[in-house]
């Protein structure tokens, strides 16, 4: 049995359909059962940290993202069998980098746990997530204008669903145990680019009208905490006409390449308002 937490988020949703595709017994946690509208092969249990044996019980595998819990997790999965541990970690971590950064500081607590816990794992560390592109979904499905930051910020997204095809192999095959895989798009694209992109596939020309970041707030950024926005955004300004990180480790441990943004934009273009 494995043990998907965040099952309705982005990777966590598209690992579960994956499981399930492979025939996999699994149990997908998630706060609210009755609205999560997942497959009727999951098990879906409410995640109440109250009952570990409810949610861990019988199982011998789990994906987990960062979380401020995750240490308590972690205790219960040890005390119920469970072997392995996939975190959804973040490439932020890397040598060099700003160990005071808000998502440094919540990505590498939860990694430290996993590895004090005593349970093999495998950390997985993607860079940006195509998805953080439906963040200008509002505006696109309203008009013609995109106001965002740093039109030349650039990054190599990926796409949620080869996340979670690593995730899949970490959790099915052997040999990835003390492993942190560096997962990137197989392309860099600035913001303007992936705006252009969507206009594309939802017919229509869109502009990326460029934001004082001094300006820039919730309607922005509207699911990071404000103490994070100022980081973003002094993240965001340093990578502009700096080529990201690439790396080919979707391919090599999955077979297939990283699907580049065109193809995510492709297949979220109702997401955007796409004609009927």
């Amino acid at each position: 049995m494995i043990v998907v937490t965040g099952a309705t988020g982005n990777v966590g949703r598209a690992l579960v359909d994956r499981l399930l595709a492979a025939g996999r017994p699994l149990r997908a946690l998630t706060r609210d059962p009755q609205r999560a509208a997942l497959p009727d092969g999951a098990e879906v249990v409410c995640f109440q940290p109250d009952d570990p044996a409810a949610l861990l019980g019988g199982a011998t595998a789990l994906f987990l993202y960062a979380h401020p819990g995750a240490a308590d997790l972690l205790a219960a999965a040890r005390a119920h069998g469970v072997r392995h541990v996939v975190l959804l970690s973040s490439a932020i971590i890397q040598e060099g980098a700003d160990e005071t950064h808000p998502i440094h500081v919540m990505h590498a607590t939860v990694e430290q746990q996993i590895r004090d816990s005593g349970l093999d794992w495998t950390f997985l560390r993607p860079g940006a997530f195509a998805t953080n592109a439906l963040q200008w979904a509002p505006q696109i499905r309203a008009g013609n204008t995109v106001r965002g930051v740093f039109a030349g910020a650039t990054s190599a997204p990926i796409h949620e669903d080869d996340i979670a095809a690593v995730a899949e192999r970490a959790l099915l095959d052997g040999g990835h145990e003390g492993a942190a895989h560096r997962l990137t798009g197989p392309a860099a694209t600035t913001n303007a680019e992936q705006i252009a992109a969507i206009g594309a596939v939802v017919s229509r020309e869109l502009t990326f009208v460029e934001t004082d970041p001094r300006e820039a707030g919730p309607e922005l950024f509207p699911h990071a905490p404000p103490q994070i926005v100022e980081r973003l955004l002094r993240t965001y300004e340093e990578s502009v006409g700096v080529p990201p990180e690439i790396t080919d480790t979707v391919e090599k441990l999955t077979g297939t390449p990283a699907r580049p943004f065109t193809q995510w934009a492709r297949e979220h273009a109702d997401d955007f308002g796409a004609p009927a």
